[in-house]
């Protein structure tokens, strides 16, 4: 028995059955409808005073009859056959509608989302008459049909694929009122193969255009943030794409109380964002927080494209950037560790059962074969980060033996450390004005003039990873060790960009993350960098804020003898207060 959707309360069965009945009709490939399905569909839904939706496949088949508007019966994107932003879904809608208006908004955009291949309006007045034989027919007033247009060819689709002129917004064309001869008229295949090689073009244009993947990203504003918050948040996560390789087209904001539990923002929100990004032809939705499986599930199915959050973002670029195998022994275990808990929701093909030789028996799901082999991988790889934890401290305690004394120079991430270590000790560590530039510590001698005697002594530099707010705490245990050097350095660099107009609010994540540790890093010196990118004011501020801080340019390589002499007082501190 076929599927009705939508709203069935107060149905009689007789109702019911014409509703199925409709899956035996079958319109020729080349026609949009015919006169007698315009009018069957507007019987019923006359008889049943509710709007009718039926969609077709381009053999002229109904594969889903819906009572309810367009918007209340749409298909999801993921069980569309086809969906991809260089063609369309191969579905029309055959739509009902009691008043006398042409398609609405909310109908057009569920069209936009599906990528339907045209959505037919009816209008239907009410009345009707039976015919001999017993069938009702129910009058149909006039009839509207609507389809997508490709952003570029707006200005070029002509108008004379429906006689009369048309309506044309953002991105579709509505036709003038048509009588049902006129409609039947329509030849639908050209209609349909005329927009799908527009729609290629623009597609192969894009993708020529750029190998990137092309994000929209959603910042969700909740009633503990202030509005500079939020919109420092939303750059350094514009940031955060940038470095992963990505485009950002557009940033959608929402303003919330709180956050949606299924969705994180409402549901008006979900369905511009869908349209948003199926205009600007993106493949990847960013947001802003954290997302739970159950949430990226759900935007998912609305939305019809990939969804990520912050911290997967920042893994990929971890990712990318890990060069040592530690480090990409760590990226792989945070990886791992965030996958687990969201690996149900990969469709069916995760739901079939297994069985065979590897499983552990017909009964097991493939799902949980590949969670057993995830959570064995997890463990090998702690236990590698444990080896290397402790290859490290050996390494450590040669040092520490040789009393060489060591600073840690932590900060933001692209705060500049690698380009002051490399300024202060002329090492050749990656630099780049990108977000988590370095990963691997890097540790280097520096020579310092001696705090009492005047005379040189040699000192330990370690660059660690860069900090963010928020650090995820998955990244945290897989980078232990990178941060392992911070608890053992006997005094700590606190690098900051003073350029970055969210400086004072980078000091304070720095300083949360450090509060975290296992154990009390040693006193740390404040360094204001980029001073030669920075006004007076900003100058003066931080001066007033931080007395004691140092102010350099480690590109310019400007206050860098300063630095070194206060280094080498606070080693001494250091290693006096032990």
């Amino acid at each position: 028995m076929e599927t009705i959707f939508g709203n069935l309360q107060g149905l009689k069965s007789s109702q019911l059955k014409q509703l199925q009945r409709l899956y035996h009709q079958r319109i020729p490939g080349d026609r949009i409808t015919t006169p007698e399905f315009s009018q069957r569909l507007a019987a019923i839904s006359t008889e049943i005073n509710l709007p009718v939706c039926a969609y077709l496949n381009r053999r002229g088949q109904v594969i889903r009859v819906g009572v309810g508007t367009p918007r209340q019966t749409q298909i999801p994107p993921m069980e569309l056959p086809r969906y991809g932003a260089e063609r369309l879904s191969g579905i029309r809608c055959i739509a009902t509608h009691l008043k006398a208006e042409p398609p609405n908004e909310a109908a057009l955009t569920a069209m936009a989302m599906q990528r339907l291949d045209a959505l037919v309006v009816i209008n239907i007045t009410g009345t009707g008459f039976t015919r001999r034989g017993g069938g009702a027919t129910g009058y149909v007033k006039e009839a509207y049909v609507a389809h997508l247009v490709p952003q570029d060819a707006r200005t070029l689709i002509p108008s004379g694929a429906f006689s009369g002129s048309k309506v044309q917004s953002g991105s579709w064309s509505i036709s003038p009122p048509l009588d049902l001869d006129d409609l039947a008229q329509q030849d639908f295949i050209d209609l349909v193969e005329g927009l799908e090689e527009e729609f290629r073009r623009e597609f192969v244009a894009q993708e020529v255009d750029a190998d990137h993947d092309r994000v929209l990203i959603v910042g969700v504003m909740t009633d503990d943030m202030s509005a500079q918050q939020f919109q420092d948040t939303l750059a350094e996560l514009a940031r955060l794409v940038d470095t992963a390789g990505g485009d950002v087209l557009q940033t959608i904001q929402q303003k919330r109380s709180r956050i949606h539990p299924q969705t994180v923002i409402g549901e008006g929100k979900v369905q511009e964002v869908a349209l948003t990004a199926q205009t600007l032809g993106c493949n990847l939705v960013v947001f802003d927080r954290d997302l739970s499986p159950a949430q990226v599930r759900n935007l998912e199915a609305q939305i019809g494209i990939r969804v990520v959050d912050r911290t997967e973002v920042i893994l990929d670029i971890f990712a990318q950037r890990a060069q040592s195998g530690a480090g990409k022994l760590q990226v792989e275990l945070a990886q791992l560790e965030y996958m687990l808990p969201r690996l149900t929701g990969r469709g069916q093909a995760m739901s079939r059962l297994g069985g065979g030789i590897g499983t552990r028996g017909p009964g097991e799901t493939k799902l949980e074969t590949e969670r057993r082999a995830i959570q064995r991988r997890i463990s090998r790889l702690q236990q590698e980060v444990n080896q290397l934890q402790a290859h490290r401290s050996r390494l450590r305690q040669r040092r520490q033996h040789r009393e060489v004394p060591s600073v840690a120079l932590v900060g933001y991430t692209n705060a500049g450390k690698s380009t002051l270590l490399n300024a202060l000790t002329n090492a050749e560590v990656y630099t780049a004005d990108q977000l988590f530039a370095t990963l691997d510590p890097t540790t280097r001698r520096l020579v310092i003039p001696g705090a009492e005697n005047g005379e040189t002594q040699e000192i330990l530099i370690t660059d660690t990873v860069g900090f963010i707010h928020e650090l995820p705490a998955s990244l945290m245990d897989a980078f232990r060790a990178t941060l392992e050097e911070v608890t053992e350095a006997d005094a700590l660099l606190h690098l900051v960009d003073l350029s970055h107009p969210a400086w004072l609010s980078h000091i304070r994540s720095v300083r949360e993350i450090l509060a975290q540790m296992p154990v009390t890093p040693g006193p740390a010196l404040v360094a204001f960098n980029k001073i030669d990118q920075v006004d007076s004011q900003t100058l003066a501020l931080a001066q007033e804020e931080f007395p004691l801080a140092v102010f350099i340019s480690a590109s310019q390589r400007l206050g860098l003898e300063t630095l070194r002499l206060r280094l080498s007082q606070l080693i001494q501190y250091a290693v006096d207060s032990h």
